[in-house]
């Protein structure tokens, strides 16, 4: 079964901000491209000051980074601060708040997700988009709760970084919530089990009719595949981009313009044949500004390409 683009418009409009009837949501559409952000992008900011940094470089599309809000958006122990710690300390130290999220998850009200997404929805910025990455640690009922998290932060997506093996555990729950999971892509191609190649995003759509791909075109790029031929070919199958510039050949992440990932050419795409696939900005490379004056760089960058 695949979504029609129909379909895909009443996802897009089921997710439609009270701000937007009321004539208050940024329009971060370009030559008919949406454009949007990962919130991962403002990974050093909690997520009140991470809303500021969108509203002020005008984008109004927000997939949301799930360490934004889990444990209240408390984060773990920074790598730099345990260098102290031997491999043992840190291995506990890394257990003992995975163990605290996953009592968070499981006891959290859902009231908790609805005040969050009402953040969003009083700042004009469209909630397209949950990133919660389910791993090898998530039990069945953490797994099953995702699902309800998503569905009280309003959205119909679940984007995730997972493997082959954690996505098939996921896909009773997909089928359960009728909910779509977009698997993420990455670079590795020496793994079986993570989702970096093309065969691999098809393994995953053999699986279950909710699931769909969220394409890294940096990691796709940095994996050393064309990024444009695969939209082109399997464009019915993604419900969402991720847009970074990294070199090939396992490159590193580079500002915009200095790697090898065709940005400009993935636009241009998107705007001739008016695929219905939005594309969020994931800044990752090392900037000289803050986050929030990286990412308008990087705005800035889609804004002259679609000019």
């Amino acid at each position: 079964m695949t979504y029609s683009r129909r379909d895909l418009g009443k996802l897009a409009l089921a997710a439609l901000p009270v701000s937007a009837a009321l004539g208050k949501a940024i329009n971060s559409k370009v030559a008919g491209v949406q454009l949007g952000v990962q919130s991962y992008s403002f990974r050093d900011l909690p997520l009140d000051e991470a809303i500021k940094a969108m509203v002020a470089d005008g984008l109004g599309d927000c997939e949301l980074f799930s360490p934004h809000i889990e444990m209240g958006g408390m984060k773990p122990p920074a790598p730099g601060g345990r260098n102290h710690m031997t491999r043992e300390e840190r291995r506990a130290a890394s257990a003992a708040h995975e163990e605290k999220l996953h009592k968070w998850r499981l006891t959290v009200p859902l009231d908790y997700f609805k005040d969050v997404r009402k953040k969003f929805n009083d700042n004009g910025i469209n909630l397209y988009a949950y990133n919660l990455s389910f791993n090898d640690h998530f039990t069945d009922e953490e797994i099953d709760r995702g699902f309800l998290m998503a569905k009280a932060l309003g959205v119909g997506i679940i984007t995730a970084s997972t493997t082959i093996p954690v996505a098939q555990r996921v896909v009773p729950f997909a089928e359960k919530h009728k909910m779509i999971v977009a698997m993420h892509g990455h670079s590795n191609l020496t793994d079986p089990n993570q989702f970096a190649t093309p065969e691999s995003f098809a393994k995953a759509l053999a699986m279950s009719k909710y699931y769909r791909v969220n394409l890294d075109i940096g990691h796709f790029t940095a994996a050393n595949f064309d990024a444009v031929d695969y939209i082109r070919k399997n464009h019915q199958h993604i419900v969402l981009l991720h847009l970074k510039d990294r070199k090939k050949n396992e490159g590193p992440n580079v500002p915009w313009g200095e790697g090898d990932t065709p940005i400009k050419q993935v636009l241009a795409l998107l705007k001739e044949t008016k695929y219905p696939i939005p594309a969020f900005i994931e800044y990752e490379y090392k900037g000289t500004g803050t986050s929030q004056e990286e990412v308008l760089k990087c705005y800035q960058y889609c804004k002259r390409a679609l000019a």
